[in-house]
């Protein structure tokens, strides 16, 4: 029975290979930028920003780049500029230094926006987890913000809820199986059916396949969902989004999104200028997609239209 057991696993990771080489030869797009010894991998798109900001993007867990490509794609086609990049260790960035908290992680993005030739400030479009991120990179640089697009994102005040408690535990197992799975090559297999649950566009999408199966992305995010209480408590010790800022928040509505009290709305109500859009139909990944993804548009837009005024 073991015997079978591991003949059927090899036949399966083999399967797996096959697939991932008839995609034949990929290009991941974008250019890679030195942030002193290390590349990270920048995506920007949409003409020259001029006088708006350009919108800086950060994914949630084990999110890269490419999950922005349909909301960049409809960005581009408004004339609004904006950058999206792959973590370090995620995608194809090099490692970064451990552990893999927001600490570290906006650490390596202040290197990058420095070294990217992107000019601030900008407006901070963050999903899930990446709203700890914003928090923190905010707080360390608000001459570098101009507003905020928060879509499903986390809040620090979520953290100590006993729901949030729960899930956390739940993903945490959820991401450990998925990192070792990736880098045994048993995800391969689920390269064309299971990589991009998204709904992105072509290119986007081959990339998002990519690094589903890849080992070092999945260890990777892995490590950044167990460093998620640290991540949190290190938002939550920063200073709130200032009132100033326009802040758009975006959830999927499942019913329950609507709520006053719900913490996610935190930076919006905080917001002198603030709006909240619960998206019928979408879920916590398709909001970012080619059908839903509209929503982000808007909230970028009533942003760009609610700047404050220069000091």
């Amino acid at each position: 029975m073991l015997l079978g057991t591991l003949v059927v696993i090899a036949v399966w990771i083999a399967a797996g290979a096959a697939m991932v080489a008839m995609a034949g030869p990929f290009t991941p797009s974008g250019r890679y930028v030195d942030i002193g010894g290390r590349k990270m991998r920048l995506v920007c798109a949409g003409p020259p920003a001029g006088d708006r900001p350009t919108v800086w993007m950060e994914a949630g867990a084990f999110g890269l780049a490419a999950d922005f490509a349909a909301i960049q794609q409809k960005l581009t086609a408004k004339g609004i500029r904006s950058c999206a990049y792959d973590r370090a260790g995620m995608g194809w960035s090099d490692p970064g230094p451990k552990p893999r908290d927001s600490e570290a992680i906006v650490g390596d993005l202040e290197k990058l926006i420095a070294a990217s030739g992107e000019r601030g400030p900008f407006i901070l479009m963050g999903h899930s987890m990446a709203g700890l991120h914003t928090r923190l990179f905010a707080a360390r640089n608000p001459d570098k913000v101009a507003g905020l697009v928060l879509i499903e994102a986390t809040t620090p005040e979520q953290i100590d809820s006993p729901g949030t408690q729960k899930f956390l535990g739940a993903f945490s197992g959820i991401s450990r199986v998925a990192a070792v799975s990736a880098m045994l090559g048993t995800t391969r297999a689920l390269y064309w059916t299971a990589g991009d649950r998204i709904g992105l566009p072509p290119q986007g999408s081959a990339e998002k396949r990519h690094a589903y199966v890849s080992g070092r992305h999945a260890r990777t995010a892995y490590e950044e969902v167990e460093n998620w209480p640290r991540s949190a408590a290190e938002a939550k010790a920063a200073a709130p989004y200032d009132s100033k800022w326009p802040v758009a928040v975006i959830v999927a509505d499942r019913g329950e999104g609507d709520r006053p009290g719900d913490p996610r709305r935190v930076p919006e109500q905080g917001s002198k200028a603030g709006t909240f859009e619960a998206v019928a139909g979408a879920s916590h990944t398709t909001i970012l997609g080619l059908t839903y993804g509209d929503s982000a548009v808007r909230a970028v837009e009533f942003v760009l239209a609610h700047l404050a005024p220069a000091d």
